[in-house]
This record gives C-alpha cells, structure tokens and sequence, in this order.
C-alpha cells in the first residue's frame, strides 16, 4: 500500500512516515507541509535522520493524493476538511486523526465518505479505544447512580481542551447510558455551581509539560468508586494504530469508520 503523510514535516508526521517505512506491505509514497514551511523541498528520509529516500517534502496535496492509495492526516481542521474533499474526487482512503473538529467539519467528512474510506477517531492508540469500549459497557452496567468525570492531561502544547479523545471517552459514556453527550456534559465549572445535576457527564483538563496524553474515567458512587485509565507513554502508539486503520481500510467499502471498527470493537 503506498501511503502519503500531510503535515509530514511536524513532530506527528514525521512518527507517521517512520511507522509506515517499518511497517510491512506499506511503501511511503510522499509527504506535504504547510505553505511556506522552512522543510519544503527536503529529502523525507534525511528530514527523518534517515538515508535520503528520493522523496522531498512537497506542498501540492493533490498531486500527494493522486500518487497514493492511502493519506495519513494528523494536521488542522480547515486543512482536514479541504483533504477529505480531495480523498472523496480522488478515491482516496483518509484517515484522520486531526482534533477539534466542528460537528459542521464532521459532516464534511461523512459527505465525503460516501464516496470513499473514511477513517475518522479521537485517537488511534489500541489501549485507548479499548478504554473507550470498556467504557461504554461499564457505563451501561452501572447506571447514572455513579457519576462520571473524565479526566485529561497533555504537554503544555495542546491548543484544544477537552481532548479529542476526552470527548471521545465522553460520547462512549453517553452511548452506554443512552444519552446524548451534549445534553449531559459539563466541560468546566467555575465559581458558586451548586450540587452536582444526577446524570452529568463531567471533564476536567490538566496542561503542562511534556505529558503525552493520560486519560481517566471515573465511575463515583455513594460507596465505591470505579477507575479505567490509559497512559500514552509515545506518540508512537498513535502513529503505529494509524498505519494499521490505512491497512484495514484496504478491503473495506466507502463509508466513515472509527478506530474501533479497525479493531473489532
């Protein structure tokens, strides 16, 4: 399969195009940058510290496409959304891993993905869509007699709060109980709030550091209490999981899918 990167020149696609050269059956068929990246032009393998590959980091996304089967794409939103329009005129498999996205962003995504794969997931660790599986099924076991509070941290870098995979965790705790996450959830609280409403779903986000991502689900009750946590310790699980969902999405039909469908979850 080859597979292209965009946003190949930052920390994220660079653990990207290193996960596909070791990956086995995968050929890295080029990477894009931003306009006006300081890397634009360079060898990709001497940019990965590596002996040169032939291949330089080029700003054309779709010429990227049209000599891939598979692009990788961990950048921006507004990016994101203008590849995905790429992937469905093209036929091309993307798989996104890009946070913040808008419900309006999303829809994009499940438009395009009418016309080709779509890969779409808060995170691509295995343990962490593990979690989010264990999640849903302890949230539909336990009832809203345990309250449920999330719990993220990351380096002081992350520009979005809560984390992708924080409102992933989210949504997976409101599908167990039945519920929409965003009639139940409260992302912050501040001040004089009052007792806690029955039912709610609550995050609480930590910065700074170097801290990779550390999640934890919280199941409180009267008497007990219940915790489900993952800590990533590199970037590099991510990056690993989402070679594996551009494999997967070889021999699946058009259509928007999520890590855990890659997993069997």
């Amino acid at each position: 399969m080859k597979i292209g990167i965009v946003g190949c020149a930052g920390r994220m696609g660079r653990m990207l195009m290193n996960a596909v050269l070791e990956a086995p059956g995968c050929q890295l068929a080029g990477g894009t940058d931003r306009p006006g990246s300081d890397q634009a032009g360079q060898d990709l393998g001497t940019l990965l510290g590596r002996a040169p590959l032939g291949l330089t980091v080029g700003q054309d996304a779709k010429a990227l496409f049209a000599a891939c089967d598979a692009i990788i794409d961990f950048t921006a939103p507004a990016a994101t959304v203008a590849h995905a329009a790429l992937a469905a005129e093209l036929g091309k498999i993307l798989v996104v891993g890009t946070t913040g996205l808008t419900k309006e962003d999303e829809a994009v995504l499940a438009q395009a993905a009418r016309k080709t794969t779509i890969i779409y997931a808060p995170n691509f660790s295995v343990g962490v869509n593990l979690l989010m599986a264990l999640t849903e099924r302890a949230a539909a076991i336990l009832g809203d007699d345990y309250d449920i509070e999330i719990v993220e941290m990351h380096h002081r870098r992350k520009v979005d709060a809560p984390s992708g995979t924080a409102l992933g965790l989210g949504r997976s705790a409101a599908k167990g109980r039945g519920v929409a996450l965003d009639q139940v959830w409260c992302k912050s609280r501040d001040g004089h709030t009052g007792a806690r409403p029955k039912g709610e779903i609550g995050f609480a986000t930590l910065r700074g550091g170097d801290v990779v991502g550390d999640h934890t689900v919280m199941f409180a009750a009267e008497e007990e209490r219940v915790e489900l946590t993952h800590k990533a310790a590199s970037r590099a699980v991510f990056a690993k999981g989402a070679v594996r969902a551009a494999r997967w999405a070889g021999s699946a039909k058009p259509g928007l899918y999520s890590m855990r469908d890659v997993l069997g979850l």
